[in-house]
Parts: structure tokens; C-alpha cells; sequence
């Protein structure tokens, strides 16, 4: 019995591009060369396929390689026994690689062949050669490597472009930057603008408004790409793009260009200080409309510092305190967080009651609480309730440290502040328990001493279309077909069902209005942990007043 053919597919490729357009070039030559050797092993049943898998213009430092993945892909199909090509850094330059190409060949059965260096994978004296010219064909990569950086590096230093995307308001004119009038008028025009403006955000509205689109830039495929309006990020990059001023950067590195800039040095200078001081405010928070008031006076329920932090969800900025990580230890209690707004409001309103209230004022002063101290600590008692940055700095003058506990929080006063008080003061402390509200953990002034909210329209609307959805699924509609019908999404809407199942109690106080201030349409629909135990479901929403007056 005749012995199985062994399938020989050719594989062949070439780092660039260059000779490619010729009418026989190096992959015909690599082709000729390993279907001749395949020929000359008719005699041990070697036959060729009839597909080609070239790959032209591509590194052999990587496998993503569209015709080797297709030659693999017919490895594993069992439709290739032998690869050959006609030198082993053809198929692989990297001995990481190539161990991964044997892996593969190994579990089919299939073998590698390398026509010039007469070698093969199916000995183990193949195996040994083929690593070491590996060795030398990864180590060839790497210094050629290292050679392309440091001569880009060397040009960079002298000066010279080494290519890259163009800017905007330049061209390239026998390997040199060259000025494009056309466009340098919109990059002075954007410099400008953006010290006017003060802000890369509105700076991104004008230009939209203007009409000034990208620089339309032709890729080596034909494509081009370019032209739509400037997002935020390519605008920061533009007017941080030293070439404007005939300069070179590279890798951190300023070096002055072979080119004229287009910028004056100073305009580019005063740009540089804007967008910095911008970046400096965004990561303190003061360029927010809502600083953190309480930075540095606050500490969680274990006595460790809370610093301010920001974060981003859906577009929208939220501000909170988190327990500092030099006072959280390994097996310690976990991480503190609290909404900034909570914690603020309460401080705040508690301070600014204090400073209002005559009697306990004369308690603190006694004889010296004349009525010009008076009038002064009503001064900064209104400051804290206009809020901002008049009610940071009275709450960082007249406030030593404020402690969350587990159900208050103690504002202790400052006897060095600008009121003078060096006498008995007392800590002043609010009533507050921690709840929670969907994800989150809230700080909220305890019910049974808050007044009544005013009747939340949007609320009572909220727990309408709950009702209505509870009332739809009883009846037996699917989740997902009640879901089409308010056009809501499934999980949104298994939400709002859930909501349908609230204690009458609840929905009677929601209606009237006696639900706590903190209990908001946003919170209601976003949270995920509502019990179906009804005095569960009041100790989760802070109405709790409803279970003991039942």
C-alpha cells in the first residue's frame, strides 16, 4: 500500500514593499527557489499546493500576518503537512514565535523545512540548529532595531522631521516642513482663541461654530482620513505641539527644528501657562463650581483622614470624600465614601445654625459676645449657607476637625479662629445615620429630626408608572414585552416593577411628602437592593419613623 502524499505549502514574505511592483521580485525568487526543492523530493511524496501565502511589506517580529495565519488556519484543517520557505527567518524572526508555530505543528503532525539552510523539525538535531539560528535572527531584529531608534534620535537632535502625521498649518517639501499660508492663520487663530476662551472645551464649541475641521491627511493606502471637526483631546495636542515654535520634541525632549515655526514664542508660552494651570485645578478640584469644602477636617468612623476625589459617570462629575490610603492597613476596617454633598450640607447647615442662634453664642462668649461679635459670626454663618468658596474658607477658619460617627457627626471648633473662640467650646454635633441608597452609601440627618419635604411631583410620578408596570406583569405580560411597551430596557424595567412592591405606608408618605429629602426620583429608580420586607424596605429608604409608628 502506496503511502500518503505529504502536502507542501510555500510560504515567502519581505519586510518592505520596496521591489514589490516588479514583475519578478524576492517573493518569486523565495517561491522558485522552495518549489524546485519540493520537486526534488518527488521521490519521498512531496507534492505542492496549489495556494500561495505571501506576505509582502511585513515585519518578521510579529505573527499577525494575514497570509501565515491563513497557512496555520490550513494546518489545523489538516490540509498542509509540510511548510517550506526558503530561509527560517522568513516564516519567524522572534524564538518566541516560532516555538509557538512548532507547538501548533506538533499536535497535526505536520513539519517545517528550511531550503538554504538544509535542515528540517522532524530531528532533534533539526530542532537544536533551528533555535540557534533563531537566536541570531531575533538578535539581528533587536540591533537593527535599536539602530533605527538611535538614528531617529540622532536626527531629532540635529533637528530634522523623521516623519510622522503633519500638523496642521505645514507641509512636506523634499523631507523638510514647510509652511502652508493657507493654514497657519487658523493656528494663530486657535492660539489666540484659547487664551481668549480659557478653556480647550470651548474652544472645541467656537471652532465647530466656525467651521475649522482637522487636517486632511492622504494615508499610503489612498485613504484619507481628516477634515471633521476638532475633538478635545487632538486640540489639547495641537497647542502642545512645540513645532509650532521650530522645534523638535522626542520622547520628552525639546531640540530646536530645521524648520520656521509659526508661532510667537511668547503666545505659545502664555499657552502653555493656561493650559497647565488648567490641568492643576482639575486634578485639586478648584476649578469646579462646588470646591470641596471640608479638605482636610474630615475623618471616617475608625479616626482616619477622608480626602476629596472626583469621578465621572455618564458625563456627569460627582464629587465624594474617600478614606486616605496612608490610613487604611492590610485586614483593617474597610474604605470609607461618602457623596460630598451629604456630608457638606450637613457641616454646613449645623455650623450656620450655630452662628445664628444668639443664645448659644452668648453661652460661648458669655460678657464678651457683644453684639458686633454677634453680627460677625451671623456674617460668616450666611457666607456658609451662600455656599462655595466664601463657605470653604469660613468652614477651614472656624472648623478643627469634623468625625462621622455611627449616629452623628461632631464638628469641633477651631480655638484659634478669626471669632476668638478660646474659651469652653462646645462640639458641635448633627444628628445623621448612613443609609443605603442603591450602590451608594448616603449621609442623612436622622428622619425622626428632619421636616417634611415638600411633595416631590417627579417621585409620586415615579412610583405612578411603578404601579403600573406591577399591575401590567400581574397579569401575566412578559417582563420584556412590558419593557417594549414604556420603552424601557428589561433590567430598567424589573427595577421600576420592583418599585410597584413598596409598603403602602411608603407610597402614602411619598404621595404627602413625608419622605426624607434624601429620598429623590434618582435615588428610587437607580436603587437595585430594595427588600420585598416591608420594614426592610423602610430602614433602607430612612423611614424608618413609619415602622415604629406602626
Amino acid at each position: 500500500m502506496a503511502e500518503r502524499p505529504l502536502r507542501c505549502a510555500v510560504y515567502t514574505r519581505k519586510s518592505t514593499e520596496e521591489g514589490l511592483e516588479q514583475d519578478f521580485n524576492s517573493l518569486d525568487a523565495q517561491r522558485e527557489a522552495c518549489e524546485a526543492y519540493i520537486l526534488s523530493q518527488r521521490h519521498e511524496g512531496w507534492v505542492l499546493v496549489p495556494s500561495a501565502y505571501d506576505d509582502g511589506g511585513l515585519s518578521g517580529g510579529t505573527l499577525q500576518r494575514p497570509a501565515l495565519q491563513q497557512l496555520l488556519a490550513h494546518v489545523e484543517a489538516g490540509s498542509v503537512d509540510v511548510i517550506v520557505v526558503y530561509k527560517v527567518d522568513r516564516l519567524t524572526r522572534s524564538l518566541a514565535d516560532f516555538a509557538k508555530i512548532v507547538e501548533r505543528l506538533d499536535r497535526k503532525g505536520a513539519s517545517f523545512v528550511s531550503v538554504a539552510q538544509a535542515f528540517n523539525t522532524t530531528s532533534s538535531m533539526g530542532r537544536l540548529t533551528l533555535n540557534v539560528l533563531l537566536s541570531f535572527a531575533q538578535f539581528e531584529r533587536e540591533v537593527t532595531a535599536e539602530r533605527i531608534r538611535d538614528k531617529i534620535a540622532a536626527s531629532k537632535a540635529k533637528g530634522i522631521w523623521m516623519g510622522g502625521p503633519l500638523a496642521l498649518g505645514y507641509q512636506v517639501i523634499e523631507r523638510k516642513l514647510v509652511a502652508v499660508p493657507s493654514e497657519t492663520e487658523t493656528v494663530r487663530m486657535i492660539f489666540n482663541e484659547y487664551l481668549r476662551l480659557g478653556s480647550v472645551k470651548r474652544l472645541v464649541d467656537k471652532l465647530t461654530e466656525l467651521g475649522v475641521t482637522s487636517k486632511i491627511r492622504t494615508l499610503r493606502s489612498g485613504r484619507t482620513v481628516g477634515g471633521g471637526p476638532m475633538a478635545q483631546g487632538a486640540l489639547t495636542a495641537l497647542l502642545r505641539n512645540a513645532v509650532y515654535i521650530g522645534k523638535i520634541g522626542h520622547k520628552g525632549t525639546v531640540h530646536e527644528g530645521q524648520h520656521q515655526g509659526i508661532i510667537d514664542q511668547g503666545l505659545f508660552d502664555a499657552v502653555q501657562a493656561q493650559l497647565d494651570a488648567n490641568n492643576a485645578d482639575r486634578a485639586s478640584g478648584k476649578n469646579w463650581k462646588a470646591p470641596s469644602l471640608l479638605t482636610g477636617l474630615l475623618y471616617d468612623m475608625h479616626g482616619r483622614k477622608m480626602t476629596p476625589g472626583l469621578a465621572t459617570k455618564r458625563k456627569r462629575r460627582y464629587r465624594y470624600y474617600l478614606t486616605h490610603r496612608i490610613g487604611v492597613v492590610p485586614d483593617g476596617p474597610p474604605v470609607e465614601r461618602l457623596p460630598a454633598h451629604d456630608i457638606e450640607g450637613i457641616a454646613r447647615d449645623r455650623l450656620a445654625a450655630f452662628l445664628n442662634d444668639r443664645a448659644a453664642l452668648l453661652d460661648v462668649f458669655g460678657a464678651q459676645a457683644i453684639d458686633a461679635t454677634i453680627a460677625a459670626a451671623q456674617q460668616l454663618g450666611d457666607k456658609l449657607l451662600l455656599g462655595g468658596s466664601d463657605a470653604k474658607s469660613v468652614l477651614q477658619d472656624l472648623v478643627e476637625r469634623i468625625d462621622l460617627r455611627a449616629d452623628e457627626v461632631a464638628i469641633a471648633l477651631n480655638k484659634q479662629s478669626s471669632l476668638g473662640m478660646a474659651f469652653s467650646l462646645p462640639t458641635l454635633s448633627a444628628p445623621a445615620t448612613k443609609i443605603r441608597a442603591g450602590r451608594q452609601t448616603r449621609m442623612v440627618i436622622d428622619a425622626s429630626d428632619q421636616p417634611p419635604a415638600a411633595i416631590d411631583r417627579k417621585l409620586v410620578k415615579l412610583v405612578a408608572e411603578a404601579i403600573a408596570v406591577r399591575d401590567t406583569l400581574t397579569t401575566g405580560t412578559a417582563l420584556s414585552d412590558a419593557a417594549a411597551a414604556i420603552g424601557s430596557s428589561v433590567a430598567y424595567t424589573a427595577r421600576k416593577a420592583r418599585i410597584g412592591w413598596l409598603a403602602p405606608d411608603i407610597i402614602i408618605a411619598i404621595i404627602e411628602g413625608r419622605q426624607p429629602a434624601t429620598l429623590t426620583r434618582r435615588v428610587l429608580s437607580q436603587a437595585s437592593n430594595i427588600p420585598l420586607d416591608w420594614n426592610e424596605q423602610r430602614k433602607v429608604l430612612g423611614l424608618d419613623a413609619l415602622a415604629k409608628a406602626e
